[in-house]
């Protein structure tokens, strides 16, 4: 059964935003924005995660109460992506998860707070073909997870443990009022960023929503609490870019999947997912890099699936880059 989204005054505001974006002579502006809801659904039993998600945090998302008086000092966290089982490997190659440490300077006790997958990146990136449903199952909800301690080891030994900044502890609790909401109305990751072409005047098409976005925004609102950040060294982050020319709006599930006179459009996005399904054999793995190849690069073509909406990106080089790029601290 698929998560129900509330249809309440946050869909009419992300109406209204939408036509905004379309300018006053109904001309499309980019980037589109990114949907908020009003509140976070319950994550469907058919998702499953590898690793469960944020094992020590607080079940309910709470955050600790601070002293108006404390002071908190604010670190910079960056690590390679799945450094528990391949190590620097992927830091190697600039693939990097990104979060933020505190520590209460009158009680002693550090923190760590992140945002990423409930079920892993790959199900964040493509969709669940599934025999019992026609339309594509996506598992692409991401939260923000806040638990105690900073692993020392993990963050510093192949990325970076570096203080930017201190607040006081009425900051950190309006801070922590802020992640809540947040959390609770941007519910699902986003994996790429589109983008004209690589240039310094590219049009962004769409942006990306995830760990590092999530540590931008929360470096802006501490700023915006007049808090003072800096950092000794420059300030890179991952970024995966798609690179295509204007994007084509198709519809969403009802509009494509339920709809008879949309199935040839429905089967040719579920033929472009295939070769990206999960738990597939060498063989079939190999294949499917091939079919996959053939969609984005030869057939120049790729179905971007963004606000619970599918696009149509006609692809061009370089097509698909990972950089890792300077984001300056605000």
């Amino acid at each position: 059964m698929r998560p129900t989204l509330v249809l309440t005054c946050s869909v009419l505001l992300y109406f209204l935003e939408i036509v905004h974006s379309r300018g006053v002579h109904g001309t499309q502006e980019w980037p589109i924005p990114y949907r908020r809801f009003d509140r976070r659904p319950a994550a469907d039993s058919y998702c499953e995660a590898m690793f469960p998600f944020c094992p020590t945090g607080d079940r309910d998302g709470r955050i600790p109460y601070m002293n108006n008086w404390d002071v908190v000092s604010v670190f910079r966290l960056q690590a390679p992506v799945w450094e528990f089982k391949y190590g620097s490997l992927l830091g190697k190659m600039h693939i990097m998860h990104d979060a933020i440490g505190f520590s209460s300077a009158e009680t002693g006790r550090n923190y760590t707070m992140e945002w990423y997958e409930l079920f892993q990146l790959g199900n964040c990136t493509f969709p669940h073909l599934r025999r019992e449903t026609y339309t594509p199952f996506w598992c692409n909800q991401g939260a923000a997870c806040f638990f105690e301690g900073i692993d020392d080891i993990h963050w510093s030994e192949n990325g970076t443990l570096e203080k930017v900044g201190e607040i006081s502890g009425g900051q950190f609790n309006e801070m922590a009022l802020w992640v809540q909401d947040d959390n609770q109305t941007g519910i699902y990751y986003e994996t790429w960023t589109v983008r004209s072409d690589p240039g310094p005047n590219a049009t962004v098409w769409f942006d990306s929503y995830d760990c590092s976005q999530f540590v931008h925004r929360t470096y802006r609102y501490l700023t915006q609490q007049r808090a003072k950040l800096s950092s000794r060294f420059q300030t890179n982050y991952t970024k995966i870019y798609l690179y295509s020319g204007e994007p084509t709006y198709l519809g969403d599930d009802d509009s494509i999947f339920r709809d008879p006179s949309a199935k040839t459009l429905a089967e040719d996005i579920r033929k472009f997912y295939h070769p990206f399904r999960p738990h597939q054999s060498y063989m079939d793995f190999v294949l499917s890099l091939a079919e996959a190849y053939q969609n984005v690069v030869e057939e120049k073509s790729f179905y971007l699936y963004y606000n619970f909406e599918y696009w149509h990106l006609p692809m061009k080089s370089p097509y698909v880059q990972i950089t890792y790029e300077e984001v300056p601290l605000p």
